[in-house]
């Protein structure tokens, strides 16, 4: 270990203010991510006097299931309000930013490393958790404060372009969505003049089977009507592999990211394939999920795949997702895990007409080409972060 490497615990104190006077209102937990998020606890009825305040540039963690878990959630607050956290938690702080800059100690909390390390100094409990002491005993490389800064610097470029990139896909996403529901959901496409078709006159036909009005010449049909369905069957595990042999294989939505699945596994002998820009989607709970095939791929028993009949992708995927609340239905019935069978893909109701949706695609597919492009954008940077991360061990 360099001669920089220093004990945590010189470095840092704890904090045990309480919330005794209520003034902070919002409970918070920690992702395993290393991330501050709102509380699913039920806290109806709690005396939240005992809660453990937390202010800006302090952290807290959870040193309870380090060895379950094979992580610490830690997180730094940048919140310039108080809030709270679980009395189980331990908030502390450093004792000189002069010396110690928070931003550069979460980057060393942040590497996998650093989880690798606390699990080794957790304790023989069932969960493996680790002593505060064991905690403090910890070492990290300290240069000096302005090779600090100069890190942190770097590293906050990256993570606020990434923030940028997701803002804007949101507003991509969020703009091919509303236009969707304009036009099948709301019958407002453009019609010959250019004008939202339902609300300036467009002739509509009273439907039995869907009990509403519908535009006429429009078609009452399935999801297979305009999609090829392909459901996923796992290879046999002696096939699999990590080290980029065969096919790239997603076994169900564990893989699924943003848009895009995470590439972890392969296979020798896929039994099923999708090929690129397949909508994949989860057919095993949580049901409806969706990823889209970026290279063409084995998929296995916990995912399908869907490909446009009409060579319009981009219809096809806003068209799952408006028909989320028919999966979660189906997440809620059967076994306890939940699932959804080809037969159960091919019999979901669509309404559209052929014209609309290849129009449609025109201004879809661009969108989501932009999209797209911020997704790749993003995982070239998140490898960048990993990078500037596994840098610190070395730092002089």
């Amino acid at each position: 270990m360099q001669n920089n490497y220093k004990p945590l615990g010189d470095f840092i104190q704890p904090i045990k203010v309480k919330n005794s006077d209520l003034s902070a209102k919002e409970l918070l937990g920690i992702n395993v991510d290393k991330f501050f998020m709102p509380s699913v606890a039920n806290i109806v009825g709690t005396d939240l006097s005992n809660y453990k305040v937390v202010n800006k540039n302090q952290f807290a963690c959870n040193r309870m299931h380090v060895g379950r878990d094979y992580r610490i959630p830690i997180a730094l607050s940048d919140r310039e309000e108080p809030f709270m956290v679980s009395p189980a938690y331990d908030v502390f702080e450093i004792i000189d930013t002069s010396i110690l800059h928070p931003d550069y100690l979460m980057m060393w909390f942040s590497r996998k490393e650093y989880d690798r390390n606390a699990w080794f100094y957790t304790d023989a409990d069932v969960r493996g958790g680790l002593a505060w002491e064991a905690f403090c005993n910890m070492k990290f490389p300290l240069p000096s404060p302005e090779k600090q800064r100069e890190i942190v610097a770097e590293y906050t470029t990256v993570n606020n372009r990434i923030k940028l990139n997701n803002k804007l896909i949101q507003k991509l996403e969020e703009t091919a969505q509303a236009i969707y529901k304009q036009w099948f959901v709301d019958y407002e496409f453009p019609d010959e003049n250019g004008n939202p078709y339902k609300s300036s006159g467009g002739a509509m036909a009273y439907n039995e089977e869907l009990d509403k009005e519908i535009p006429e010449g429009w078609e009452i049909g399935r999801i297979s009507d305009i999609a090829t369905i392909i459901m996923g069957q796992s290879p046999s595990g002696e096939t699999y592999n990590k080290d980029g042999f065969g096919m790239i294989f997603y076994q169900g939505r564990t893989d699924f990211g943003y848009r895009f699945p995470s590439i972890t596994s392969y296979t020798t002998k896929p039994k099923r394939k999708a090929i690129k820009n397949d909508i994949l989607i989860s057919v095993r709970a949580p049901v409806g999920d969706l990823n889209i095939a970026i290279d063409d791929c084995a998929i296995g028993r916990g995912v399908g795949a869907l490909r446009s009949k009409l060579k319009c992708n981009s219809h096809l995927f806003y068209t799952l997702q408006n028909l989320k609340s028919h999966f979660d239905i189906s997440d809620g019935e059967g076994t306890i895990f939940g699932s959804i069978n080809k037969d159960d893909l091919h019999n979901m109701e669509v309404v559209y007409s052929e014209n609309e949706i290849k129009e449609f695609e025109k201004i879809a597919r661009p969108l989501d080409d932009c999209i797209k492009n911020y997704c790749i954008q993003n995982q070239k940077l998140t490898e960048l972060k990993a990078l500037l991360l596994s840098k610190l061990a070395t730092v002089e």
